[in-house]
């Protein structure tokens, strides 16, 4: 279900915005510094509950508000309304789902799927491995119900564990309980991450094939600890140096999903560009297994989309969306550079931000031309 209406007052440098996007393509232009970003950011804590800018939501607030407010509704019969709301001086958010107040996250997560395309995602093969879990996890947590559980119980095992080791004396009992409780879950995470794995490969394959075939490029999941060895075995006998170390060092929290051509890291290997739909194909397809797994759509938030991309392969990425007929809000500062990239049948709507004197972006419709 499409995003039929947003409302959100107290966000960045934008004035109070009551917009009704487009159910499919909504192209967002504007300077720098007008707020374009500030748009999609608002529309990610409100699926997210966390900004994808900063770490401390108190920084989303606009500096002379008392707090920050957003509503989205999603289309459907009945329509869903939802929303998230921030006070200045308050630590939680406040998470209401058709009206009732919520306390759990995931709630918010499961109801609005959303992938973000933008600068930082080149982070996404660049980075330290905890980005690419988090890519692999968004990906289980939307088709297997039972892992947000199992991830949970597994963390707090993991959490015991550790704080065990940070002891002067090792309590046997405790030790081991916390292990077995670990390993279970552990075992869980794994079976269900590798079944995602093994379903997601043909789909990226056929996604990176149609933005831009990169022969010899594969993704490679690795569970976090020796395949040949039993998780119970290697804990038990890594205690000495965890202890040591004050930490455990295999497990599910040590997976990664490394991504290399011709047995290269890929980000040593590609430009820049090649790196943006390498990563553009790790989301799409992302998308398109949910969809295909749960009849559910994603939302796609694409930050400045023809950077590093020349016009054809920006026009390949846009087929690409119009084949999906999904939903995307895509940022811009030059209008030209997408306008003319769709179909005449694919509904498109445009808005303008424009900065005021005072520093403020305000968000305006515009009509379409076909040229």
């Amino acid at each position: 279900m499409p995003l039929d209406r947003l409302v959100f007052q107290g966000l960045r440098n934008l004035q109070a915005i009551d917009l009704k996007p487009g159910n499919r393509i909504n192209l967002v232009t504007g300077d720098n510094g007008s707020g374009k970003t500030s748009l999609l950011e608002g529309i990610h804590v409100l699926g997210m509950g966390r900004s994808f800018r900063t770490r401390h939501m108190r920084h989303v607030i606009a500096h002379d508000a008392e707090g920050l407010v957003l509503h989205g509704r999603l289309a459907g019969d009945p329509p869903l309304a939802f929303g998230v709301r921030r006070f200045r001086d308050e630590s939680e958010l406040e998470i209401r789902l058709a009206g009732e107040r919520v306390n759990r996250l995931s709630r918010l997560v499961e109801t609005l799927p959303l992938q973000l395309i933008n600068p930082d995602t080149f982070r996404l093969l660049e980075g330290p491995p905890g980005r690419r879990r988090e890519f692999l996890d968004w990906g289980v947590f939307h088709v297997k119900h039972e892992f947000f559980e199992a991830w949970q119980r597994a963390r707090r095992a993991l959490k015991h564990r550790n704080a065990l080791l940070r002891h002067g004396r090792i309590d046997e009992n405790s030790m081991s309980a916390w292990e077995f409780e670990f390993v279970h879950w552990s075992e869980r995470i794994d079976a269900m991450r590798s079944a995602w794995v093994d379903a997601f490969l043909p789909v990226f394959d056929e996604t990176l094939a149609g933005l831009m075939p990169l022969p010899g490029l594969q993704l490679r999941y690795s569970r976090g600890w020796d395949k040949r060895r039993d998780l119970t075995e290697i804990l038990r006998q890594g205690r000495d140096v965890d202890r040591q170390m004050g930490f455990t060092q295999q497990g599910p929290q040590r997976a990664d999903l490394a991504v290399r051509l011709h047995r290269r890291p890929a980000v040593e290997v590609l430009s820049r560009g090649q790196q943006k739909l390498v990563v553009s194909a790790l989301k799409l397809a992302q998308g398109r297994l949910l969809e295909a797994t749960t009849a559910r759509q994603c939302l796609y938030l694409i930050d400045d989309l023809p950077a590093e991309l020349d016009s054809a392969h920006r026009q390949v990425f846009c087929q690409w969306l119009e084949s999906m007929h999904c939903q995307a809000f895509i940022t811009s500062v030059d209008h030209d550079a997408l306008a003319d990239m769709w179909q005449p049948a694919t509904p498109v709507a445009m808005f303008h931000v424009k900065r005021s004197a005072s520093g403020e972006g305000k968000l305006a419709p515009l009509e379409r031309q076909i040229s």
